[in-house]
């Protein structure tokens, strides 16, 4: 079965967590609400990747950014989903290509997404630790 790598965004202020509500023409997980993110083109690299999607996405620059963890997400299409958390960023955020984008704290976790709730609890996990992830 053929990978399909992607790249995710956990972007964080103030406690809080951006998720999306995904479009309900999505191929792959319509209408769930997820963390954000999309395919790699080919040839791209992971960072080339997270730029371009999170200005696709939500019209922003990141600034400051940190890989958390890949894991694997068995949709419509087996996806190797590379996890990015994101604490600065330039610009204002829209939603580009999603239904619509909300803040939620991070304890509420609403995801629908099992991979999404995992790097999430990872996030959680780490932080929890002491580990600084940005």
């Amino acid at each position: 079965m053929q990978v399909h790598e992607c790249v995710s965004f956990i972007l964080l202020k103030d406690d809080q967590v951006l998720l999306e509500k995904r479009a309900k023409d999505k191929e792959y997980d319509p209408s769930l609400i997820a963390i954000p993110g999309g395919h790699m083109e080919l040839g791209e690299t992971q960072e080339q990747a997270l730029l371009r999607e999170l200005k696709e996405e939500l019209d922003i620059v990141p600034t400051s950014y940190v890989h958390l963890c890949s894991l694997y997400h068995p949709t419509g299409e087996l996806q190797l989903i590379h996890y990015y958390v994101v604490n600065s960023w330039e610009g204002k955020i829209l939603s580009l290509e999603a239904d619509e984008v909300t803040w939620y704290f991070l304890d509420s976790n609403p995801l629908e997404v099992e991979a999404d709730k995992v790097a999430l609890a990872e996030y959680r996990r780490l932080k929890n630790a002491g580990v600084d992830l940005g």
